[in-house]
């Protein structure tokens, strides 16, 4: 027994010694360790056996493509991200880098993480020089300064000088072309042929129309492929320069055929819009589809931070308004964004009465008409002189983000009372939109998306659209909210025509913030540890290919 006590008391004895000689925690570690568990891994996967050999090895070469648009958004958004890495001796820090693309925190105001990185973000992001300034930019007489397809950058005599997509990523355009053609050799859908040809050949000219028209009617392929420089919101200076994305994408076959009968209804539906007739004479184009996808690959912008669940495609307000535009749901990043992220925060913060309303189909719908709702409205001022996103300039996105929350939720109202949506009830939609304002406003108020929730927010607070309780939940007044959804979407569709950029500058930089009372709810939701957003395990592995 004495023995036996010996041993035990020498084998504690090494223990605290062991424990006394390990390395302290590092905090940075610790601190990167937190901020990741802010995304929970999603796997990016779906059944592909009933498509052909053919159409798996397409998206084995896609995905090939897609990680050359995830290069050149990393130069667009950072710079050289081999060169980043290096300065970062942690690996947690590392990754986390990899989800946010660059030392910026875009959940957190695009803040630093990295040691070494002491400002926040550029407003322009890597599309201009770093030293330029508005007065500079905006005197310059360069009739391609303001496309969406060229890069700002400083000649030898330090000029500023407008360089052409083509021409700045001449290298990985011609490899995206080379491997675009090569997947089109295997396509059997005709309109997925003609679409990769006629886009590989915009990579190379920066004529990106053709290529929008041929995504139009490209509506039968099972796999959809979204690429190219596409959305504006990484350019937070004047909202010009599009940056570098791709998506891959399986139909949904089965629910796509339940959106079907919305695209003949959108004429009449725009024609019923709470404005005077000059703000909504634009007729949308009803050559378009709604369909939905399971999304199997992310590349570049629509995959740094918070994750893209719903694609409205395209944006050319000419393309607007001959034929319409594309309607995508992504249903498997919607779902996990659903079940992981907005159950639980409404069992946190919205009335328990109200929570059997916070419906996946409601979820469903609200962000499928959200999609709907940026093909409709205006996309010219009704002076006629200049499309509203050039009017509007860097507060375009976040109003046209409001617009399309506002409007969508309209729309579903307005469905509801024609009998075109029978399953469920509309205090679900209004129910679940509401708690969806908490899910991504924990994205953080830097982003387009985040600015348009505080406008929502404070408009519905400043007419009575909800109660805050003592309990600290919130109860949704339904009539009291539907009557804002109305007048919101009336006051965003004048500034919208009127192109009233002094108007939109100060309804954003006045209510485009987040309140006490919203940052107060948001952490105690954090304080859970609940995730913010997700992030992807994808991969031809994960896929099986």
């Amino acid at each position: 027994m004495k023995k036996f006590s010996k041993v035990l008391t020498a084998v504690t004895m090494a223990v605290f010694i062991l424990a006394a000689c390990a390395p302290p925690t590092d905090p940075l570690t610790e601190e990167m360790k937190e901020k990741l568990a802010q995304f929970e891994e999603v796997t990016l996967t779906t059944d592909l056996s009933w498509l052909s050999e053919n159409e798996r090895e397409i998206i084995r070469i896609l995905m090939q493509a897609a990680d050359i648009m995830d290069d050149i958004f990393w130069m667009q958004s950072y710079g050289d991200k081999e060169e980043l890495f290096d300065r970062i001796d942690n690996e947690y820090a590392r990754e986390y880098a990899k989800v946010h693309y660059g030392p910026w925190d875009r959940i957190d105001a695009n803040r630093a993480f990295v040691n070494g990185f002491t400002e926040d973000k550029p407003l322009g992001a890597n599309f201009y020089p770093a030293d330029m300034t508005r007065e500079e930019f905006e005197a310059w007489d360069e009739p391609t300064k303001s496309s969406l397809y060229t890069l700002i950058r400083r000649d030898d005599e330090g000029n500023l000088v407008a360089i052409p997509y083509s021409e700045a990523y001449r290298e990985q355009h011609e490899e995206a072309a080379r491997l675009m053609r090569k997947a089109a050799e295997l396509a059997e859908d005709p309109g997925l042929k003609n679409y990769l040809e006629v886009r590989a050949e915009a990579l190379l000219t920066d004529d990106y129309l053709p290529s929008d028209f041929a995504w139009m009617e490209m509506k039968e392929s099972n796999i959809d492929f979204i690429v190219g420089p596409i959305e504006n919101y990484e350019d937070r200076l004047f909202g010009f320069k599009a940056a570098h994305e791709a998506f891959i994408l399986v139909k949904d076959l089965e629910w796509s055929a339940q959106l079907e009968k919305f695209n003949a209804m959108l004429p009449d539906l725009q024609a019923g819009l709470p404005v005077a007739p000059e703000y909504k004479a634009e007729e949308p184009g009803t050559d378009a589809d709604m369909n939905v996808y399971y999304a199997i690959y992310y590349a570049g912008d629509c995959n740094a931070g918070a994750k893209t669940i719903a694609i409205n495609l395209p944006n050319d307000p000419i393309i607007h308004l001959e034929v319409g535009s594309r309607k995508l749901q992504l249903k498997n990043s919607m779902k996990a964004k659903f079940d992981k992220i907005l159950v639980p925060i409404t069992e946190i913060l919205i009335d328990e009465s109200q929570r059997k309303h916070i419906t996946f189909d409601a979820f469903f719908e609200n962000t499928t008409f959200h999609e709907v709702a940026h093909g409709m409205g205006i996309k010219n001022t009704v002076r006629g002189d200049m499309p509203v996103r050039e009017a509007l300039r860097e507060y375009y996105s976040a109003i046209e983000e409001a617009k399309a929350d506002i409007m969508g939720l309209y729309l579903v109202t307005q469905l509801y009372e024609m009998g075109e949506i029978t399953s469920g009830e509309v205090m679900n939609n209004y129910v679940t939109f509401f708690a969806g304002i908490f899910r991504s406003s924990r994205f953080g108020a830097s982003s387009a998306h985040g600015r348009a929730n505080m406008l929502n927010m404070k408009y519905f607070a400043d007419n009575g659209a909800f109660i805050y309780q003592e309990d600290g939940t919130y109860k949704v007044n339904l009539e009291e909210m539907k009557a804002a959804v109305t007048s919101l979407l009336e006051k965003i569709l004048i500034i919208q025509g009127d192109g009233d950029y002094a108007a939109a500058k100060y309804w954003v930089d006045t209510d485009g913030i987040m309140t006490d009372q919203l940052r107060q709810d948001l952490d105690k939701v954090n304080a859970t540890g609940l995730p913010i957003d997700i992030v992807f395990k994808q991969g031809k592995d994960v896929l099986g290919l």
